[in-house]
């Protein structure tokens, strides 16, 4: 059975930090460019993060930049959303996802792709005083 199931998350104070983690069951995540998105209530979904096969140069969001850094972990078939300095902006469900083989604008340095394949329920950061 195909599932992608993130941890991680939680409540932190302005300016902490939080590891997020993506682990897969039932594919490799070797084979799949894996993306990170967030929705918080009533706004539209953000891509975050996105990290090619080739773990070349990710995507970061410019909300997220030089905050947020992307990671694969082969070996354990997990990407890590690393998270620090965050802020209450930063407040959101977070999941991952797999990208579909067939997506229009892979992801690479400069785009993120909304067309995926397999995503996981997400996990709640939470971030306030």
């Amino acid at each position: 059975q195909v599932q992608l199931v993130e941890s991680g998350g939680g409540l932190v104070q302005p300016g902490g930090s939080l590891r997020l983690s993506c682990v897969a069951s039932g594919f490799s995540l070797n084979d799949y460019n894996i993306a990170w998105f967030r929705q918080a209530p009533g706004k539209d979904v953000e891509g975050v993060s996105c990290v090619s096969t080739t773990d070349d140069i990710p995507y970061i969001a410019d909300s997220v930049k030089g905050r947020f850094t992307i990671a694969r972990d082969n070996a354990r078939n997990t990407v890590y959303l690393q998270m620090t300095s965050l802020r209450p902006e930063d407040t959101a469900n977070y999941y991952c996802a797999a990208e579909s083989p067939e997506a229009t604008m892979p992801c690479n340095r400069y785009t993120i792709s909304y067309e995926v394949v397999y995503r996981g329920q997400g996990t709640q950061v939470t971030v306030s005083s």
